[in-house]
């Protein structure tokens, strides 16, 4: 019990240490990215059926989810790979939703010809759905094509269950589906970042719950949280620089894939409330919009605009209010999360995932 102790300590102080060095990097990689994006005029388009209010963000920098990205990669193949090869699957699928989202963000800089503001909503959607898929396999597949997780999954409550071959689509949809909401809700200053890092800390502390099993998952998320954090440094209201279809498709994603790694994916929608009401707000409107087009003749709505922050926005609320508010909710909702986690009941077989290093246990100890 001391040994399981004194790796477990000696794992939280790592990675806070990783959060701190991804938020020093990420700082200095984002001064460099603002000013390179200012001199090559990497600047948004800005929807004009958007609120007016939004119209003086016109042509700021955007793409700035490779500052997050960039650093990442670097500080996890540095120092977080080596004995930990699991760890690869949620960097692999933060790298090609980044791409992604990437060669989609670039369609919809100032000066681009597309009038679509990217790719189509169906030929996204696809790609999307190709590199979930593909990462599902990963993860129930048995080695050396997966991680061997099967359908494992942990219920509030009740403990661990096997899902079985259900898991893949599931997981795929999860996976997509947290992309889109995260994407949804970068649209105010610091929306998204504050609600990402607060999700991946929550996250990084559950993997630290786990005990020995997923420490590699904890200084990823804690890498995570510390490169996002330095972000909003950027991105305050009035941002300097827009986090861009490649932070949001890929953060959403990978935090997706965190919770599906550490089978703690149930509580996906409790931790990212804000990015789940979101998603709803669109859903809804765009659904009772067409329904009572077809049944009335007129399309009609719920929402005054959404996503759901547009809506506030319009009720008479600032954009910053709109924010803070939205990360307040946030917060509780990760603590509820944390909460959930603490008091399931004990799995009844060990999660798969790698045990720490043997350079990491302490000699001399029982």
């Amino acid at each position: 019990m001391d040994v399981l102790r004194a790796v477990l300590v000696q794992d939280m102080a790592r990675a806070l240490l990783l959060a701190a060095a991804a938020f020093v990097l990420t700082l200095f990689v984002g001064a460099w990215w603002v000013r390179f994006a200012r001199r090559h005029k990497l600047g948004k388009q800005i929807r004009l059926d958007g609120p007016q209010s939004h119209l003086t963000k016109m042509g700021t920098p955007t793409m700035g989810g490779v500052m997050i990205v960039g650093t990442v990669v670097v500080l996890t193949a540095l120092v977080n790979v080596v004995d930990r090869w699991s760890i690869l699957l949620p960097l692999a699928v933060l790298v090609s939703f980044a791409v992604l989202g990437g060669v989609d963000d670039w369609m919809t800089l100032t000066g681009s010809k597309s009038k679509t503001y990217g790719f189509t909503v169906r030929y996204k959607f696809w790609l999307m759905i190709l590199v979930a898929l593909v990462a599902s396999l990963a993860l129930y597949l048995p080695p050396p094509f997966g991680l061997d997780h099967e359908g494992l999954v942990q219920i509030p409550f009740v403990g661990q269950r096997d899902i079985g071959l259900f898991f893949i689509p599931i997981a795929t949809l999860i996976i997509v589906g947290t992309a889109n909401a995260v994407n949804l809700t970068d649209g105010l200053d610091s929306l998204a970042g504050w609600n990402l890092t607060l999700a991946f800390a929550a996250y990084g502390v559950m993997t630290f719950l786990a005990e020995p099993q997923l420490i590699n998952l904890m200084g990823f998320c804690f890498t995570l949280v510390g490169a996002c954090a330095a972000f909003l440094w950027f991105n305050a209201h009035p941002a300097q620089v827009f986090m861009g279809d490649l932070g949001s498709l890929a953060l959403g994603a990978t935090l997706a894939v965190v919770a599906l790694q550490s089978q703690q994916w149930l509580l996906l929608p409790v931790v990212g409330i804000v990015f789940v009401v979101e998603a709803l707000s669109v859903i809804i409107q765009t659904g009772y919009f067409k329904w009572t087009k077809w049944r009335f003749g007129e399309g009609r709505r719920v929402f005054r605009m959404a996503p759901l922050h547009h809506h506030f926005e319009l009720l008479g609320w600032s954009q910053v209010q709109v924010t803070q508010r939205f990360v307040l909710i946030g917060t509780v909702a990760a603590m509820v999360g944390i909460s959930l986690a603490l008091i399931f009941t004990a799995p009844s077989t060990p999660i798969r995932a790698e045990l720490p290093p043997a350079s990491q246990v302490v000699e001399g100890q029982p």
